[in-house]
């Protein structure tokens, strides 16, 4: 058989990503790492063949020698703590069902600079407004723009000029 050779590397990166997609992959990927050097190859081999940094297999080596096959497992990632805990994002669930005026700012609506202010005066916790309207997606709420009202006009002729 003939050897395959992929010149694009949009191709090689799909590959990888397709890897990275599943916890099992990823374990076998590293599997693999481990394998490879254990008939000879050199991290910086490895990592070449893999795709990966060299510090990533050996660091693959190092949880294999400490804790065999399950240190290739991957755990739980971790990252930035919550500024919010689950109790604080219910109470906020509850806030955005009543107009901003309910708990003393100014609006009708919420949007995400009204949602940062109630945040940082009632928990003393700033989020940016774009964390906020992301905050919004993530409690299944969707942003609302006031329809704006034409000065001194004929409501009667706005009604029959409207649509629907």
């Amino acid at each position: 058989m003939k050897p395959l050779t992929i010149d694009d590397p949009a191709i090689l990166l799909g590959l990888q990503d397709e890897i990275r997609r599943s916890h099992d992959a990823r374990y076998d990927h590293r599997l693999h790492g481990v394998l490879l050097v254990a008939q000879g190859m050199t991290c910086p081999d490895v990592a070449r063949w893999l795709g990966d940094s060299p510090r990533a297999v050996q660091n693959w080596i190092k949880r294999f020698e400490r804790e065999g096959l399950g240190g290739l497992v991957e755990g739980e990632r971790e990252g930035r703590p919550r500024k919010l805990d689950d109790r604080a994002l219910a109470e906020i669930g509850k806030v955005l069902r009543a107009p901003p005026e309910a708990v003393g700012l100014t609006g009708q609506l919420w949007d995400g600079k009204t949602l940062s202010a109630h945040i940082k005066k009632r928990y003393g916790v700033r989020l940016g407004v774009r964390q906020c309207q992301r905050l919004f997606h993530k409690l299944k709420f969707r942003l609302r723009k006031p329809r704006p009202l034409i000065a001194h006009a004929d409501p009667a002729e706005q009604r029959a000029f409207k649509k629907n």
